[in-house]
Order: structure tokens, then C-alpha cells, then sequence
């Protein structure tokens, strides 16, 4: 007996003959970009290297577009964006040891912002698997136990029929909720090797749904309902469900006042009457949350940066929404839902009970004028007028970009909407390479790329990257001299600063000196240096020389 889905499972004629007659001239390569193409990608990043040359060869036979950076972990950070502000899985090619080693912290980033990069490595040759010493070139012992604690998955390949299975099961992995990085290597004789297997088709790798447990949702809907007080965090993990309308929805529904955290930045409305914003790091905030009889808290595990550096001690009931089963209750004792935050979501909508509370809309004014007056009191109008100058100066639909940079950490706590940073991981050099990921999947609208000085030399080779592609990036370098957030850090702590002054180059000229446009501004002419930078076509630079200071933190007392 046949089943109709037996039938759906059998080649067509046409299928048949094809599958019979594959073209000439393939190698292993070929089979990983058709599966690319199979599964869906468009655009892939990286960096070759002579164990990957069977996978670059493959692209010229491929309608895939490359995007090719001068290092590795630059190519790691723009498919990182490309991840972030599509959704879709970006796939990054890349060499044996060296070059995949360099990655490795840009992907280390990808994980704590759970962006889908499928990155694909080759492996020496298959005949020195295994952890001996052969001497081959690029040879490392174990090259998978480099990448194992910072993915979310491994994949090896040791034959050219297990590469379609082994990149489709990655790309699942990947946009598996939580999203995030994985890792694929393929031996570059498997790569190099003719192939007579058949052109790879259409596959699918969708991932399966991460659904709340009924019994849960109903428990935290009853607790919402009958809250006095009730108050919710929101962060990256509704950005990345696609759940901002279903978290306005329930704030709405139940009165409750939202803060994003600074991954969440863009969830909910900034000039909201229940929006709190983005204050993570103010007393304020933190004490309006202890007192909250129930707080919800969505996509976030309450981190570091979240948890006003671990100071906040809820004194009332937690409900948390993780898809991450390791964030789940690993800082605070909750009532712990392990879901897609817009599925949960999604139920606590359709379940809890309608309360008005017009006090709430007050205690945010409250809270935000307390916010605003500790700032005023602090002598920090500059700093604040450049950031506004900035937002100024950004057409609203275009996306930035920023580096660990003092403008950075201003921009977490008081951007009025979302941003992309490498705050998860918190290393240097992210802004820029994310930029050009972000133009590579759009671009007809200008992206904003922002940069302290130091973090501008990891990055200063991809601006031959911008000018290749000529992607719309417009790059605002801040010119403290050194590492400026560093700087203060040691200060306050140690009364000087060692190491963090830095010798850098004219950045107009060596801008330049690639072919690319550049500036050197000063605050009064910020904004209009860079809203016409922004409005050029093709890549920018706009240079700020200027010391900042970052607001007095409030952790510490």
C-alpha cells in the first residue's frame, strides 16, 4: 500500500534522468554550496585558504554571492549582522587552523547574541583525522575541541555523501531556537575530490517549534492576573522571535510597565507611556523592579549587564521565559517556562485577565524623570549631545552598528530604540564588519557603523572590504587616543592608567588612501558631517576627536 506522502518522496522523470546524468567537472565543493543553495542562503561570507579552494572553486559554478573580508573574525562578525538583522542563517567559509581559529571570537559573540552563523571549515586531509602528529600544514590535534565550548553544534564530514545531511542538520542547529552559531568541517581531500554524485536539490531543514508547557503558562497568566505590580524585562531573546507585538500586546493587556535590557533594545516602544526603556544600569531601575510583586521576565537570562551587575535581589515572584535551557533559574529562583518567547508570549496573551492600573504609566514618568536628574547632576551634556547628534543624524529605518566604545555604553542605556553590539561577548573590533554585514543583506539604505580608535584598528583592512563592495557603511570613528573605557576603569580603580594610551594614524588619510571618502568633524558640525556622509552612496568615514566620560555607576555603592 502507498501512502501520499510515499509518493512525495519519489523523483519525478525529469529528477531521475538528472540525478543519472550529474554534470561534469564537481568536486566536494560543489556539493557544499549546492546544499547551501538547496537550503535556502544567498549570500555566503569568508575568507579562503588552501584546504578550502575545492569550496571557492565551487562558487563560481554557484549563483551564491560572496562577500569576502580580510580576516577571518571581521568575515565572522559580518555574518554575525547578516544573522541578526535577516533572521536567516549566514553561512561563513573558512581554512584549516589558523583561519578558523581567528573566528573564533567573532563566533563566540554569535553565540551570546544567538545569531544563526553556519560556519564551515575544511580539515586536513582525511588520512591525519584522528589526533596524530602527520605534519600536515594548518594540522591541529583536535581542531573540533576548539569550536565545541563555543557553538552550538559540531559537525564533521569524512565522505562527500555525508556533507548535504551534515550542513542541512548545522543549519537546523542554527536557527533552532535559541539561534546561534555551528560549526561544520569538512577534510580538504573530500573537498578537492571529483564527484559523480547528484546535484544536490531543495532541502528542508526547518527546526522545530519550542513550545511552552500548558500547565506553566497557566500558572503565570493566573500570577500576571492577580499582580499588584507587575513589571516586565524584555530582552533579545522577543527581538529574535519576531515577538515585539505580542509582548506590547500583554504589557498593554495587563498595565505592566517593560524595560529592555540592552539586547532587547528595540522590543518595545521607547516613548511608550509603560516604557521604562533601556536603564539597566541605574539604582532606579533596578529598585523598581525588587519592587515588583510579579516580574516577567522574556528572552533573557539576567546577566551581568541585565542584573545591574548582579546587584538586583527580586523580592517578588519571577516568571522567566528562556529558550536557552541554561539560562533558565541560573541567577534567580523562577517559575522557569522554556520556550520561544513569542509562543509563550503568545499564550499569556490569550490567557490572562485584563487589569487597569493608571498608576502604572506614572511610576514610569517617575522613574524616568529620577533617571534624568541623576544625569543632569553629573555634568555630562556633552556626552549626551553627541549621541543625539548621532541619532540626529540617522535615518530612521537605517540599522548601526557599535564597537565597545564609551559612545557605545552611553548609547545601550539612553539610544531611544534598537541597536546591534557586541555586548554579549564584549570584544573589540565588532562595528564596522558588522556594518558590511548588514549593507550586504540591504543595501538600499545606509548603515551606521561606530568605533572607538582602538576597536578601528581590528577593523581598518575592511575598508578595501567596502570599497570592493562598495557597501553603503558609513564608519564614525571616535578619537579619544586609546582605550578611553579602559582608561577610566584603571583611573577609578588604581588612580592611573597603564596600557591604554595608543600611537594611531591620520584616519581621514588612510581612509583615503583606500578610495574611500572621509571627514574629520567636531561636535558642533557632528550631525551634519555625518547625515550628509550618510546620504553619499558607497562607504564613509567620519572622524570625531573627542574625550567622553561614561555616567557615574550605581552598582558599586
Amino acid at each position: 500500500m502507498t501512502h501520499d506522502h510515499d509518493l512525495e518522496l519519489l523523483p519525478t522523470p525529469a529528477q531521475t534522468k538528472a540525478a543519472l546524468n550529474p554534470p561534469a567537472g564537481r568536486n566536494g565543493g560543489d556539493l557544499v554550496v549546492e546544499t547551501l543553495h538547496g537550503l535556502g542562503a544567498a549570500t555566503v561570507f569568508g575568507l579562503p585558504g588552501q584546504h578550502a579552494l575545492g569550496m571557492f572553486d565551487a562558487l563560481r559554478r554557484s549563483d551564491l554571492r560572496y562577500v569576502g573580508l580580510r580576516v577571518e573574525n571581521n568575515a565572522g562578525f559580518a555574518a554575525d549582522a547578516y544573522g541578526r538583522v535577516t533572521g536567516e542563517v549566514a553561512p561563513l567559509l573558512l581554512s584549516t587552523g589558523p583561519g578558523a581559529l581567528m573566528s573564533l571570537a567573532a563566533l563566540q559573540e554569535a553565540a551570546a547574541a544567538s545569531a544563526p552563523v553556519l560556519a564551515i571549515g575544511s580539515q586536513i586531509p582525511v588520512a591525519g583525522l584522528g589526533g596524530g602528529r602527520h605534519g600536515y600544514l594548518h594540522e591541529l590535534r583536535d581542531q573540533q575541541a576548539s569550536f565545541r565550548d563555543v557553538v552550538k553544534s559540531v559537525h564533521t564530514v569524512r565522505t562527500q555523501s555525508q556533507i548535504p545531511s551534515a550542513i542541512a542538520a548545522a543549519w537546523e542547529s542554527a536557527l533552532t531556537a535559541p539561534h546561534g552559531p555551528v560549526w561544520v568541517e569538512i577534510p580538504q581531500d573530500v573537498l578537492l575530490a571529483e564527484t559523480t554524485l547528484p546535484v544536490v536539490t531543495a532541502m528542508d531543514a526547518t527546526p522545530r517549534d519550542l513550545v511552552p508547557r500548558p500547565e506553566l503558562t497557566a500558572v503565570a497568566a493566573d500570577l500576571l492576573s492577580r499582580a499588584e505590580r507587575p513589571v516586565i524585562i524584555a530582552g533579545g531573546g522577543v527581538v529574535r522571535s519576531d515577538a515585539s507585538g505580542k509582548l506590547l500586546a500583554l504589557a498593554e493587556k495587563l498595565s505592566a510597565p517593560v524595560v529592555t535590557t540592552f539586547g532587547g533594545k528595540g522590543a518595545f516602544p521607547w516613548e511608550h507611556p509603560l516604557s521604562l526603556q533601556s536603564w539597566m544600569e541605574d539604582r532606579h531601575t533596578t529598585d523598581l523592579l525588587e519592587d515588583a510583586d510579579v516580574l516577567l521576565v522574556v528572552g533573557s537570562g539576567l546577566g551581568e549587564l541585565s542584573s545591574n551587575y548582579h546587584t538586583f535581589a527580586p523580592r517578588g515572584r519571577v516568571i522567566q521565559i528562556e529558550a536557552d535551557a541554561g539560562k533558565l533559574e541560573s541567577n534567580h529562583p523562577a517559575l522557569g517556562i522554556h520556550a520561544d518567547a513569542r509562543l509563550a508570549l503568545s499564550a499569556l496573551v490569550e490567557t490572562v485577565t485584563e487589569r487597569v492600573d493608571p498608576s502604572a504609566p506614572e511610576r514610569v514618568a517617575a522613574l524616568l524623570t529620577a533617571v534624568r536628574e541623576r544625569l543632569d547632576g553629573q555634568d555630562l551634556t556633552f556626552e549626551r549631545q553627541i549621541l543625539n547628534s548621532v541619532r540626529e543624524a540617522l535615518p530612521a529605518a537605517s540599522p548601526s552598528f557599535w564597537d565597545m566604545t564609551i559612545l557605545a555604553y552611553w548609547a545601550w542605556s539612553a539610544w531611544p530604540g534598537a541597536l546591534h553590539s557586541a555586548q554579549g561577548a564584549g570584544g573589540l573590533g565588532y562595528g564596522f564588519p558588522a556594518a558590511l554585514g548588514a549593507a550586504a543583506a540591504d543595501p538600499s539604505k545606509p548603515v551606521l557603523a561606530v568605533s572607538g580608535d582602538g576597536g578601528a584598528m581590528y577593523s581598518i583592512a575592511e575598508l578595501a572590504t567596502a570599497k570592493q563592495y562598495n557597501l553603503p557603511v558609513t564608519w564614525l570613528i571616535v578619537d579619544d587616543g586609546g582605550y578611553g573605557i579602559l582608561r577610566e576603569y584603571m583611573t577609578d580603580a588604581f588612580g592611573e592608567a597603564t596600557a591604554t594610551e595608543l600611537a594611531r594614524p591620520d584616519f581621514v588619510a588612510l581612509a583615503e588612501s583606500f578610495g574611500v571618502p572621509a571627514v574629520r568633524t567636531s561636535p558642533e558640525t557632528l550631525r551634519d558631517d555625518l547625515a550628509k556622509s550618510l546620504a553619499e552612496p558607497g562607504p564613509s568615514v567620519v572622524v570625531l576627536p573627542a574625550l567622553l566620560k561614561m555616567f557615574a555607576p550605581t552598582h558599586l555603592g
